[in-house]
């Protein structure tokens, strides 16, 4: 957190393969409000690891550019297809590592715990989360791709979650 115990950037992540979204909210009290959101994505035609140092120059470009306080990765949600869950999450430790290099406040998050947080519903489909963030910040329209609201929705389950803590402590 910055020292001042003013307003506090917390930037979203939800990790992928082809795409990863991410999305920057201020928090200032009790209030939220949207900076920026959007994807990174992969083309299908490149190799495993072209896609992976994508990622990697990207998620450092991002996290350069908006230096967030707070960083809030969603967890993988176990893939049936193994050989996808395993490039998601070869791409979601690429991003952890980017992440966990740049900011020191970096904090984990189920999909159970976002659309919980979000929603009130731990079982919303997209619809219901893409709902509750374009409410939540007051957006005119839905964030895109979905992954873009998948993010917001990360960071603000982490404004949520974090208002009572103290913060300053590692």
């Amino acid at each position: 957190m910055n020292e001042t115990n003013g307003p506090i950037k917390i930037l979203g992540i939800d990790p992928g393969y082809a795409i990863v979204g991410f999305g920057l909210i201020e928090k200032d009290g009790s209030k939220l409000r949207p900076l920026d959101y959007g994807a990174i994505e992969t083309p299908a035609k490149m190799s495993t690891a072209e896609r992976l140092i994508m990622i990697e120059r990207k998620m450092v470009e991002l996290l350069s550019e908006y230096a967030p306080d707070e960083i809030a990765v969603e967890e993988l949600f176990f893939n049936t297809n193994i050989t996808t869950g395993i490039k998601v999450a070869q791409a979601r430790g690429v991003v952890l590592l980017s992440c966990a290099k740049m900011c020191d406040k970096l904090f984990e998050y189920t999909p159970l715990q976002i659309k919980s947080t979000v929603t009130g519903n731990g079982t919303a489909n997209k619809t219901q989360i893409q709902y509750m963030v374009r409410s939540i910040l007051r957006l005119k329209e839905t964030p895109k791709p979905d992954d873009a609201a998948d993010a917001l929705a990360a960071a603000i389950c982490h404004a949520y979650t974090v208002q009572g803590v103290k913060r300053g402590l590692k």
